[in-house]
């Protein structure tokens, strides 16, 4: 038995998780941890596949406990507008809730992901019993808020460059580098393109510039910023006076 549609669920396998490291688990009551073992469910999600889909219809909540996720809206005509990268930690699905409880986005695994999975009676029930869980949930909404703004903001008003410039420093920040100074997920210039809202051959011309001034070093999808101080040249937005 499952919740959403077959094609969604049929590549996932069940597994464990820890109880410790998700969303859920951790900002709630300890001895609530125990009814979360008995009503979640917990899957791997191999990579590239979807986890939801942008308008099905809502049937819970999902918080990450291992891998790498993008969150996707239809752009155009088969294309896709990236609004963020998920990590462990995070949560996702949490944007259906409210009006007609359909996700609004999709998300796509980048790497094989381990998730937890509650419904939504469930998770109804955990808000009312973990006053804790409810706050960590409305810091969240106002932070997602934050971040959806200020990337509207550099859509409409900062050059290609500037915006592939960002998206760069983006995907840093949020996955951090390994010894070898890569950032630590590969990430295709495809989902760079539609990260910075632009297409693949603008995201391979302006990588050719910037490995010609060595400012970026790339081995395939593994990236290395070199300078980062000639990409946040680029980070400048229009007045909006």
């Amino acid at each position: 038995m499952f919740f959403l549609q077959d094609r969604i669920f049929a590549p996932m396998q069940k597994t464990t998780c820890s109880l410790d490291r998700c969303f859920l688990c951790r900002h709630s009551l300890p001895e609530w941890k125990e009814l979360v073992a008995i009503k979640k469910q917990t899957f791997l999600v191999k990579k590239g596949r979807q986890v939801f889909a942008e308008g099905d219809a809502v049937q819970g909540i999902f918080f990450m406990n291992e891998g790498t996720v993008k969150v996707s809206k239809n752009w155009g005509e088969q294309k896709e507008l990236i609004l963020r990268f998920a990590r462990p930690g995070d949560v996702l699905g949490h944007r259906g809730f409210g009006g007609d409880l359909q996700y609004p986005v999709s998300a796509t695994t980048i790497e094989d992901t381990k998730l937890c999975f509650v419904d939504n009676a469930f998770l109804t029930s955990s808000l009312a019993a973990n006053t804790n869980l409810t706050f960590q949930f409305m810091q969240l909404y106002a932070a997602e808020l934050q971040r959806i703004e200020k990337r509207m903001r550099d859509l409409a008003h900062m050059d290609v460059k500037g915006r592939i410039a960002q998206a760069l420093l983006d995907i840093q920040a949020i996955f951090g580098t390994g010894g070898d100074d890569f950032i630590s997920v590969p990430v295709s210039r495809q989902d760079i393109a539609s990260y910075a809202g632009t297409t693949y051959e603008t995201v391979f011309k302006f990588f050719t510039e910037l490995t010609a001034r060595e400012a970026l070093f790339t081995v395939g999808k593994n990236l290395k910023i070199r300078d980062r101080k000639d990409l946040e040249a680029y980070l400048k937005t229009d007045s909006f006076e």
